[in-house]
């Protein structure tokens, strides 16, 4: 009796980003004391070359919300599904695209 042939690996997509380079998010939250700082941080955590005078601030209509945009180096996959992540969790942050 032999054992059953395991299914095809079925292939990882390929990228539609060439690593590295510039990937630009864009984080929305409340306007409030320390948004831009704490989203600062963490995109410095991912990549270490990180430059704050690249970010682009963007306020809603009515006030209540900033749009922050960051440019990171991206490396890999992995490095902007962990950063995504991070970023989704943080309690100032409402959206991350």
């Amino acid at each position: 009796m032999s054992l059953p042939t395991p299914p095809p690996e079925i292939p990882r997509q390929e990228s539609l980003i060439e690593y590295p380079s510039q990937f630009p998010i864009k984080v929305m939250g409340v306007k409030v004391d320390g948004l831009v700082h704490a989203i600062s941080m963490i995109a410095q955590q991912f990549d270490p070359a990180f430059d704050a005078s690249t970010i682009e601030l963007r306020e809603s209509k009515g006030g209540k919300y900033l749009g922050v945009t960051v440019t990171i180096t991206a490396t890999s996959r992995e490095q902007l599904d962990e950063l995504y992540r991070t970023l989704s969790t943080h309690p100032m942050v409402k959206v991350v695209l």
